[in-house]
């Protein structure tokens, strides 16, 4: 990792988390061990003078975690440059939010990327067209460090000598603290006046920095707040908040730190009914503090990944990842609290089922704003459940939706079980269900669960 030119303070990280994986820790989070934790506050409720949230976000940095390649999707490149939207990227639509608020508020509200080695070059080129975006001297973007992948027998580095980048993978965007600190930006916004940061991922167009939220957090003094909503079917396998029985501090538990016969509870909507949306706001000031106490290194929850050194080969060496989520912090603040956001914060891609959703006429982008909005009631959102084998895969998915995404505004449900290709001008409306026979969609067809 030195070699590699890593930190020292992601290199303790990783030793730090690779001793408790060689000691036997799963990172698994019981149900009897945890309690459901409900919002402290909720964002309806909340109301702001504008010269007090003007002031509150002009104090706000925005950092977008742009590390990933979507390769769960068969994208090879950054996720943030898949088309969303009337051509428009992720990368695009995000950017032109800070932007358009910027302007609508005369707020400073600088935008930071935490990019991979894998996303820096070519997202890099993309910010090139947006010369206004860079702020008081800060830069654009950091890194977030790398650490090796391991063997899953005996927790050895893995040899690829096919590709040896394949060697290597990010710990997590848990990663954000240490490379903050360690990039130097942390020192670098403190001094300019930065005092909160909103943090989002890039898939997740949802999450634009709210005025009202930020003066509510300024005012608040709380170190540390994570942003939940309401559970739909769609997100049924979330990750959430819940509220540790021996400290009663908040906790945040993924999929993966759950044991495999744990998951019906963890997916219980009525036990758990709010996921965690990964919209996080934190104090710079505490968490400098923090950092600075302990050399940089924040032990959060461990989450052991098992994966094959090359995804796209099951056949391949069997390796462990380490891994931490950068909500896994909410446990180190003792003030720590939750707000509950309305759905239109958390427009999740992290399969084709959502961005189906997206590139339909279900979601419009405001020509002004940027905002995302839906042209449906919350409620009346449809629920898409593509085949996997057919759809999975961008590639694929794009092949069989040629002319873009159906009208779905009709629609309560759409499930494809075999290989369809969609023509020009389809709606659906009502429930509909394609079976696994397969076919063609044609032009201008209209799939009616009640034709009648």
């Amino acid at each position: 990792m030195r070699e590699a030119g890593v930190s020292q303070p992601a290199i303790d990280t990783f030793a730090l988390h690779y001793d408790a994986l060689a000691a036997g820790a799963t990172g698994l989070i019981a149900e009897a061990d945890v309690e459901p934790a409900l919002p402290a506050v909720h964002l309806a409720d909340l109301d702001a003078g504008k010269d007090e949230a003007r002031a509150a976000l002009d104090r706000t940095v925005v950092i977008t975690l742009n590390g990933g390649l979507g390769t769960s999707m068969g994208l090879a490149g950054p996720k943030s440059l898949l088309p969303v939207h009337e051509n428009l990227t992720f990368l695009d639509i995000t950017v032109r939010q800070v932007l358009a608020l910027r302007k609508r508020l005369g707020v400073r509200l600088p935008l930071l990327l935490m990019n991979s080695f894998s996303t820096q070059q070519a997202t890099g080129e993309v910010l090139t067209r947006y010369p206004e975006l860079a702020v008081d001297g800060l830069p654009l973007e950091f890194l977030q460090s790398q650490e090796p992948k391991l063997r899953a027998e005996d927790l050895s580095p893995v040899e690829w000598p096919d590709d040896p980048r394949l060697e290597w993978c990010p710990p997590g965007h848990g990663d954000l603290y240490p490379s903050l600190l360690a990039s130097g930006l942390l020192d670098q916004l403190l001094e300019q006046g930065y005092r909160h940061a909103f943090v989002a991922n890039v898939d997740n167009l949802g999450a634009v920095p709210d005025a009202r939220i930020a003066a509510w957090f300024a005012d608040s003094g709380a170190g540390y707040a994570a942003e939940v909503v309401g559970r739909t079917e769609m997100d049924k396998k979330g990750g959430h908040l819940v509220r540790r029985r021996s400290d009663g501090r908040l906790v945040l538990r993924e999929t993966g730190q759950t044991a495999p016969e744990e998951l019906v509870h963890f997916m219980d909507a009525e036990k758990h009914p709010y996921v965690n949306t990964n919209n996080l706001w934190f104090d710079l000031e505490r968490l400098h503090a923090m950092l600075t106490e302990r050399d940089g290194v924040l032990a959060l929850p461990l989450i052991r990944n098992a994966k094959t050194v090359d995804p796209t080969d099951p056949t391949s060496t069997p390796v462990v990842q380490i891994e931490t989520a950068m909500g896994g912090a909410v446990e180190l603040f003792e003030d720590a609290v939750s707000i509950g956001v309305t759905r239109e914060r958390f427009v999740p891609v992290k399969t084709t089922n959502e961005l189906l959703l997206l590139r339909s006429d279900v979601y419009a982008v405001d020509p002004q704003t940027y905002l995302l909005t839906r042209t449906v009631d919350d409620h009346l959102v449809p629920v898409i459940d593509l085949a996997k084998d057919h759809y999975g895969m961008i590639a694929a998915f794009d092949e069989r939706f040629p002319h873009g995404a159906p009208s779905l505004v009709q629609a309560h449900r759409l499930d494809v079980e075999g290989d369809w290709t969609f023509g020009r001008g389809v709606q659906v409306v009502g429930s509909v269900r394609l079976g696994p026979e397969g076919g063609q969609i044609e032009d201008g067809a209209t799939l009616d669960s009640d034709p009648a």
